[in-house]
């Protein structure tokens, strides 16, 4: 999808962008595959736990395949808007007359045929197991655990690069730079995400952030001292001490990742050197 930057008529329109949909070949989603999505709005239990959400349009859930374990010739029927994510979706449309969602590659093209398994073939949209792929392809919508369904790669532009082999594992290096070890049978889908130019898009006016849910966010150092640490002082003051969240605990550059979690073993090299 290409950027579009549209002509400075208005105040709201100086720096606003968007994407030319010419990817998109239907605008209505399949029925049978949308749910209700009810809105949480960054709270659990009544409490807020996630401040600065709220508010948004409102929009249905498309229930995305992302195990892939149907293994079953499928025809690429529409590639589809996605509100609830940065990339957009395919539908399938499988031989015994099933229809599922999948994440769209780049390259993806309406009528195209794709599989799931073992046997595929290495292109954009098929689905293999990490330990049949060969080294330096490119996948995104990776498993951690076989049979769980793909926590990795699934945002717009995103991919990762099938690196080595030691044993049983495959080492991918993922879009941050870590690589990490990942079981050889856990599925992953051929290709790059699509959406490219997701990441090149300016939001351009306050009202915009809020029709995606997102609600405005005030700097500490503007709050009185009984609102925030870095709250209080005459004038404008800096915040006066390592950076602090609301409730006092350090923010900004504190690691917060304990570097004993079980899952530490699979990491062979990670982002942060």
């Amino acid at each position: 999808m290409a950027v579009r930057q549209i002509r400075p008529e208005t105040p709201g329109q100086r720096f606003k962008s968007f994407l030319i949909f010419d990817e998109i070949t239907k605008t209505t989603p399949e029925k049978s595959l949308l749910s209700k999505l009810n809105r949480i709005a960054g709270r659990s239990g009544g409490h807020i736990t996630t401040r600065g959400k709220g508010g948004g349009h409102k929009r249905n859930y498309r229930q995305v395949d992302f195990k892939r374990d149907k293994h079953v010739p499928a025809i690429v029927a529409t590639i589809e808007y996605d509100p609830n994510r940065s990339a957009n979706v395919a539908l399938l449309h499988y031989a015994d007359g099933e229809k599922r969602y999948i994440l769209a590659p780049v390259g993806l093209k309406v009528g195209q045929q794709v599989m799931s398994g073992d046997k595929a073939e290495i292109k954009p949209g098929n689905a293999l197991t990490l330990a049949k792929m060969p080294i330096g392809t490119v996948v995104h919508n990776v498993e951690l655990t076989p049979g769980t369904g793909a926590k990795l790669i699934r945002s717009a532009g995103t991919g990762a690069i099938i690196a080595a082999r030691e044993g049983k594992y495959i080492h991918i290096k993922l879009p941050s730079k870590e690589i990490r070890k990942i079981h050889g049978n856990c599925f992953a889908t051929i290709g790059q995400i699509g959406n490219v130019d997701h990441k090149n898009l300016s939001i351009g006016k306050a009202g915009r952030s809020r029709h995606m849910g997102r609600r405005p966010k005030v700097r500490g150092v503007a709050m009185d001292p009984g609102s925030h640490p870095h709250g209080g002082g005459e004038g404008r003051s800096g915040t006066g001490m390592h950076p602090k969240t609301p409730w006092g605990k350090p923010a900004m550059g504190k690691k917060t990742r304990n570097r004993n979690k079980p899952s530490s073993r699979f990491i062979i090299e990670r982002k942060r050197k």
